[in-house]
């Protein structure tokens, strides 16, 4: 496994695992015990997801030392403001059977992230937090949060694949010294990208899958990636990735492949921002 290391001196894996859309909590608790057993050491969650429950108990079952393990979770929307961020970090800090949390991430820049910031801050100094960070936070959003706060973003976790390579914002993270993170490693499966002509043409001279090879392509650019899925084989096959390289060629070639948009949902649509804003993930 290969490391970064945070702007706060925090050492955090290249590789992870995400549980994004595993909701059922017997499948979250299955798949992050096979992840944990095939040597994931970060594992992503949110409230959101709905499953913090499951990743507790699989850490709990798994036999891995905690001093081993990097765990994320985010701060929805909904629970975004000073007071009411203090009291889901404990709701979630519960449902992980956790005292501390390595990441913690602000979910989206709606509502008001600056006051959810500022309880961020108050629990990463008090040693609950290892490190904070964003997550979708456009570079203009993310300029003003750490412009006008005290302690600056450790991660950035923003939609990054083949399709939508996010250039300038991981330049301006590099600059300012916030690790780019991708979520949706694999586009989720848009425009048949397991297939693409080039990808496949890329992974057979290296004897590797289109899927570990847009996961290379991002850990060589520094990016620490998180790809999802419930099945024990892909964990497996998602993890060997650092037994390879890309060349100067293949990645130029990749480069290629950018729209320059989400193939997602586009988070720059006020109707988006309007939808996400009011989602509810409890009473």
């Amino acid at each position: 496994m290969d490391y970064v290391t945070l702007n706060n001196g925090v050492k955090m894996p290249m590789l992870g695992f995400g549980v994004y859309q595993v909701s059922e909590l017997a499948e979250a608790e299955r798949a992050v015990a096979d992840a944990l057993a095939s040597g994931y050491r970060l594992i992503d969650t949110a409230s959101s997801y709905m499953n913090e429950e499951a990743v507790g108990a699989a850490i709990k079952s798994s036999g891995v030392s905690r001093d081993d393990l990097f765990i994320t979770t985010k701060l929805w929307v909904q629970d975004y403001g000073y007071e009411n961020a203090l009291k889901a970090f404990d709701v979630s800090m519960k449902k992980l059977g956790l005292d501390v949390l390595d990441l913690y991430l602000l979910h989206k820049p709606y509502g008001d992230y600056y006051g959810a910031w500022r309880a961020l801050e108050k629990l990463y100094r008090e040693g609950r937090i290892r490190a904070i960070g964003v997550t979708s936070f456009w570079n203009e959003r993310l300029a003003d949060l750490f412009n006008c706060n005290e302690i600056k973003p450790a991660v950035n976790q923003v939609e990054t694949n083949v399709w939508f390579q996010q250039r300038t914002a991981s330049a301006f993270m590099a600059e300012h010294g916030v690790q780019h993170e991708a979520w949706a490693p694999f586009a989720e499966g848009n425009n048949d990208v397991f297939r693409a002509p080039l990808l496949r043409a890329i992974a057979a001279k290296h004897g590797k899958t289109t899927g570990q090879v847009m996961l290379r392509w991002l850990i060589q650019r520094g990016i620490v990636v998180i790809p999802k899925t419930v099945r024990k084989e892909r964990m497996l096959e998602n993890i060997a990735v650092f037994d390879f390289a890309l060349d100067a060629d293949d990645m130029e070639q990749i480069a290629t492949l950018d729209t320059g948009k989400s193939t997602i949902y586009d988070e720059m649509d006020p109707k988006m921002a309007l939808y996400i804003g009011k989602i509810k993930i409890h009473e």
